[in-house]
C-alpha cells in the first residue's frame, strides 16, 4: 500500500458542557489512501461530523494532528485547503447569484486566473449536466441540481480530496443514485473521497473502506468486503445494527 494521503494521528476533541467535559473524539487514529472512498459511519453523536469538520479545517482538534502527504496540515493550512474540496450537509450556495456566478466566485477565492477559471466552469457545467441552468438563480433549481452545483463548486480548484457530509439527505431515490454515479466518477478521476452518511446502503455501494465510530472511538475499520466476510452478513446495515447492540452490552 502506498503512503497515505491523509493520516489522522491521535485526534482528541473535547467540549465543556454544563461544567463537564464531553469527549466528542477520543484518541482517533487511521490512514486514508489516495483514490479511495472512505466512509465515516455511526449513530447520531458518534463523532463523525466532528471528525469531518476537523478534516475540513472548520474546527481545530483539542489535541492530535492531521498529516497531508506526510506533513501536518497546521504548518500551512492554506496549502492544505488548496487541495481540499468540501461539500457540506447544509446547502450554502449564494441565493442571490446564478449557478455560473456561484462557481466563478468560488474560483476567485482560490485566485484562479479568469481565463483558466472560465474554462474550468464550462467543463464543470458540462460534466454535471448544468449548462442549461448556468444563468438560473439557486432558488430556481431542484434539490438534486443544487447538490450538483455544490459538488461542482467543491471541484472548482481541482482538489485532491473531497469531503462529502451527508450528500444525499432528503433527495429522492433516483436522484440519490445519480449522485452515487457522480461520486464514483470522481474516484475514477483519482480523487480521494471522505463520505459521511447515515445511509448504510450508500456506504456499502460507494465505500472501499468504512470506519465505524461510537461515542468518539473507532470500533471497526476495514473494507466492506472484509467486514461482511468476518461478520457473516450480507448487508452492511445488519452489521451496523450488530455493532451498535454490542456497544450497549
Amino acid at each position: 500500500m502506498n503512503d497515505p494521503i491523509l493520516r489522522i494521528d491521535s485526534i482528541v476533541k473535547t467540549y465543556n458542557s454544563n461544567d463537564r467535559i464531553v469527549h466528542a473524539l477520543n484518541d482517533v487514529s487511521f490512514d486514508i489512501h489516495k483514490g479511495e472512498i472512505f466512509g465515516l459511519l455511526g449513530v447520531n453523536g458518534a463523532g463523525k461530523t466532528t471528525l469531518s469538520s476537523i478534516l475540513a479545517t472548520l474546527h481545530p482538534p483539542t489535541s492530535g494532528d492531521v498529516l497531508y502527504e506526510g506533513k501536518s496540515i497546521y504548518r500551512d493550512i492554506n496549502a492544505y485547503r488548496r487541495n481540499l474540496g468540501f461539500c457540506p450537509q447544509q446547502q450554502n450556495l449564494d441565493q442571490f447569484l446564478t449557478v455560473e456566478e456561484n462557481l466563478y466566485f468560488a474560483g476567485r477565492y482560490f485566485l484562479i486566473p479568469k481565463d483558466v477559471l472560465n474554462e474550468r466552469i464550462a467543463y464543470l457545467l458540462e460534466h454535471f449536466g448544468l449548462q442549461k441552468y448556468a444563468r438560473f438563480s439557486i432558488n430556481q433549481l431542484s434539490g438534486g441540481n443544487k447538490q450538483r452545483v455544490l459538488i461542482a463548486r467543491a471541484l472548482i480548484h481541482n482538489p485532491k480530496i473531497i469531503i462529502f457530509d451527508e450528500p444525499t439527505v432528503g433527495l429522492d431515490p433516483d436522484i440519490r443514485r445519480a449522485l452515487w454515479e457522480q461520486i464514483t466518477s470522481l474516484k475514477n478521476m483519482g480523487i480521494t473521497i471522505i463520505l459521511t452518511t447515515h445511509y448504510l446502503d450508500e456506504a456499502e455501494q460507494l465505500s472501499d473502506r468504512v470506519c465505524f465510530l461510537h461515542k468518539g472511538k473507532i470500533i471497526l475499520i476495514d473494507s466492506v468486503k472484509n467486514i461482511k466476510a468476518q461478520r457473516g452478513q450480507a448487508r452492511l446495515e445488519d452489521i451496523f445494527i450488530e455493532l451498535v447492540q454490542e456497544q450497549k452490552e
